[in-house]
């Protein structure tokens, strides 16, 4: 049979796009579906090294670097905290609240310099996706998918709406990189919510940021911040988007929003005025974008590939991006799915389930590591920065803040990390105990 198309990805974000990239460039015939005309604006705006190779091999960092964007040499965590930390001394392990951490200090393999960006994510996005149309990838921009029809054993009819005219494209099997749409995750009943997390998050970009006020050395002022507030659960990000313009979101529980009973600047301020210096430099900004709402944002698939299909990026998986984890996560699970489409298109075209076994184990155990990690930075903040500072763990837990996590070994700092939690967690005359949080942190992520 004849189809349209080898592969039809849903969805131009940076998932989608390299996807079409790494496709096209091995000679199959790729057509990319965006429901959006780009360039448009996105959150999620900093990127970890684990994605430079993965721009390297698509050809697309040499634009990147084009762009200007903000270089990103590492991260510092911040605290309105006022409570001091006591010694623990059944593990030796001693806190300060504050922490920081540079790129530099560990090498990564396909990474080739120190720093990666923070970029204008609608900038950026439009970049990915003409790199993938260079490499051959056919682009429908404003083309909304609807469904896909998986009837046929060979094959996939892909139900495609521009205005009020709807049309079919057929190909071999489709890539849903559709986001947070999660298209066939809707369309399969397979979206399931996440059982622990439920955050959200009201943001906006300022100008004219003293990002050096919160830093404790000049150099410092343009990495990513997470500024712990004494709040439970809650944190805010800032992320520099240009010289001047600086990307700030607040982020904590949905039920906290519901709660504060006022609109989303009132709910801003209120969490913002918990961290004085932060609050200061933020009033002495000027806000030139509305805020916006980010929810209901952590959820799993039930599966995240069939036959003829595959889900990738955060049409798979989306866990709180606290460690901005995001585009990492869109552009290896499209590199790492993508090994296994080309190597079935090689053997002849056998798209069934069983030929993204390998795609599948990977993510699965690199994203229930983040998860994890990110579950116990929320159940006890301070055992995330004891564990930076502490040189017994510094370099492992930099590991995964470099989003280094698709080797199949589990980090070495969690189980340490799950050792002080369970003691913590059961003796409540632990000095810790009483900066637990309000969240659990399970054993293991969500099944997909």
């Amino acid at each position: 049979m004849k189809h349209d198309f080898d592969v039809i990805v849903i969805g131009g974000g940076p998932a989608g796009s390299t996807a079409a990239a790494y496709l096209a460039m091995e000679g199959m015939s790729v057509a990319l579906i965006e429901g959006e005309v780009f360039p448009r604006p996105h959150v999620g705006e900093s990127l970890v090294p684990a994605t430079t190779p993965v721009l390297l091999e698509t050809g697309a960092l040499e634009a990147v670097d084009a762009a200007g964007f903000p270089r990103k040499y590492g991260a510092s965590w911040t605290t309105a905290e006022t409570r001091r930390i006591p010694r623990d001394g059944l593990s030796g392990l001693s806190h300060d609240w504050s922490a920081k951490v540079q790129f530099v200090e560990r090498g990564q393999k396909g990474v080739d310099r120190d720093f990666t960006y923070h970029v204008d994510r609608g900038e950026f996005d439009l970049i990915l996706l003409k790199n993938a149309e260079s490499h051959g990838a056919r682009v429908f921009s404003g083309v909304r998918v609807t469904k896909a029809c998986f009837d046929d054993p060979e094959g996939v009819t892909v139900t495609a709406r521009l205005g009020g005219t709807e049309a079919g494209l057929t190909c071999r099997m489709v890539v849903d990189a559709s986001g947070r749409q999660t298209m066939l995750g809707r369309q399969l009943g397979m979206k399931v919510s996440d059982p622990v997390f439920d955050q959200y998050a009201v943001h906006t970009w300022v100008e004219g940021l003293d990002r050096g006020a919160l830093a404790s050395r000049p150099e410092e002022a343009d990495h990513i911040f997470v500024h712990f507030l004494p709040i439970k659960d809650t944190w805010v990000w800032q992320i520099p988007i240009t010289e001047t313009v600086t990307s700030v979101g607040v982020v904590t529980q949905k039920a906290r929003f519901r709660t504060a009973n006022t609109d989303r600047e009132g709910f801003f301020w209120k969490f913002v005025g918990s961290h004085p210096e932060l609050d200061t430099a933020l009033k002495a900004a000027r806000r030139i974008r509305p805020f916006r709402v980010e929810a209901d944002y952590s959820y799993a698939m039930r599966r995240i590939c069939g036959d003829r299909y595959v889900l990738i990026g955060d049409a798979a998986r989306f866990v709180d991006p606290i460690f901005s984890s995001g585009v990492s996560v869109a552009l290896n699970s499209a590199r790492i799915a993508c090994r296994d489409i080309v190597a079935a298109h090689r053997a002849g075209g056998d798209y069934g389930k069983a030929s993204f076994d390998t795609y599948e184990g990977t993510l699965r155990r690199a994203v229930s590591y983040w998860y994890e990690f990110i579950s116990i930075y929320y159940r006890l903040n301070i055992l995330f920065t004891v564990f930076v500072q502490d040189p017994r763990y510094r370099i492992d837990v930099l590991k995964m803040l470099q989003g280094d996590v698709y080797d199949g070994e589990e980090p070495r700092a969690l189980q340490a990390m799950r050792d002080v939690l369970a003691t913590v967690e059961n003796d409540p005359a632990h000095p810790w105990h009483p900066f637990l949080g309000t969240l659990r942190a399970p054993r293991t992520a969500p099944q997909f």
